[in-house]
């Protein structure tokens, strides 16, 4: 089948990608101190070389004392990691892709002990306290103040620097998806509740961000119903309902909504053979990317980092094609295949399909 449709151009006002094929945002954990080296340069040099048209980075942290919650994640505050991102901002730029930060705050998953100050707990929309330790802290007024202007000059820094928009990480299970979520936001006040109440926290954000990058720079959306704690989990259970939780965030400012599933292939809801990425475009109207085990067959992403030696072999996109065709969707993230096999997009694209990378844990050592 024809990979045309792949690697047609798109455009969103001022925001030109040479295709439709996306770096879906992967932490690797190799920038020491939080600052993009050398290597990290590279690595997202190489596949803007071969054909990726949007890089979406791994998540970086916003300016907030309990962002991070894992080593060596790099930062997008502070003059040595924003210069570091500038350098990858021309690398890219020079082999003709664009590329969006993913800004992130891990809320309650954060650890004591983590770095950047150890003692510093995890903060959430609900508090957990254990054996008189504080392990999250329940985020007061002042807090949630201060995360929103956090994200707004992470989005600033970004525009300065030369970045081509910014993608706002709202799923998974982090920060802007425990207010999200019933089983993690148990608050009475005024971001709990109700969905409507759960996605203020989200509206401020993208409201603040919008405010400090203008009307035309592109603000992405990350959004999921699974959870790294719950797979199962879900915000809504009806088209009806997720419209009525998107309409919100598209007058707040979204202009693109990239809509994570574990797999792309199936379907939302009953009834349809639209994925949630379908499902977005058709009630918002606004561009959706796609994502979830394209490219590779086997066990998805995360089991991965667990005690497993499987190896997920090539796959065929030909329901991916036929789907991109029909316009279900407008862009397609790739997240394994392109972490294993920089050169992924150009051998799909010059048909060289038996000579892409299979993906393994081993493989893992060597990801520039």
């Amino acid at each position: 089948m024809s990979v045309r449709a792949l690697f047609e151009p798109f455009r969103l006002g001022g925001l030109e990608l040479p295709s439709r094929v996306v770096m879906a945002p992967m932490t690797r954990s190799f920038s020491p101190g939080g600052v993009p080296n050398a290597q990290v340069v590279e690595y997202y040099r190489r596949r803007a070389a071969a054909g990726v048209g949007l890089i979406v980075t791994e998540g970086t942290t916003i300016d907030h004392p309990a962002a991070n919650g894992y080593p060596n994640v790099p930062r997008f505050h502070g003059e040595d990691a924003l210069a570091g991102w500038r350098r990858v901002v021309e690398a890219v730029h020079a082999e003709g892709g664009r590329i969006v930060p993913q800004l992130w705050h891990v809320g309650s998953v954060r650890r004591l002990g983590t770095e950047p100050d150890p003692r510093v707990p995890g903060y959430g929309p609900t508090g957990k306290v254990k054996d008189g330790v504080e392990l999250v802290h329940e985020m007061t007024q002042t807090d949630i103040d201060a995360v929103v202007a956090a994200y707004a000059q992470a989005a600033r820094d970004a525009r300065a620097i030369g970045m081509d928009g910014v993608e706002l990480h709202g799923a998974h299970g982090y920060l802007i998806d425990q207010f999200f979520w019933d089983g993690s936001n148990k608050r009475t006040d005024g971001y709990g509740g109700s969905l409507a109440n759960r996605s203020r926290f989200a509206i401020e954000v993208v409201r603040a961000v919008r405010a400090a990058v203008g009307p035309d720079f592109p603000i992405i959306f990350r959004f999921s119903q699974w959870k790294q704690q719950d797979y199962g989990a879900r915000l809504v259970h009806s088209p009806e309902e997720l419209g009525t939780f998107l309409e919100p965030l598209v007058e707040a400012g979204v202009d693109i909504f990239h809509c994570s599933t574990r797999r792309f292939w199936e379907p939302e809801f009953p009834g349809s053979e639209l994925n949630l990425a379908g499902w977005t475009r058709r009630l918002t109207g606004k561009p959706t990317i796609t994502v979830g085990s394209v490219g590779l067959s086997g066990s998805e992403f995360l089991q991965f980092f667990g005690k497993t030696d499987e190896v997920a072999q090539p796959a065929g996109i030909e329901g991916l094609l036929e789907r991109l065709e029909r316009h279900e969707f407008d862009l397609v993230a790739v997240g394994r295949a392109l972490l294993v096999d920089p050169e992924w997009a150009a051998k799909i694209r010059d048909g060289r399909h038996a000579e892409i990378l299979p993906f393994s844990r081993q493989a893992l050592a060597s990801l520039v």
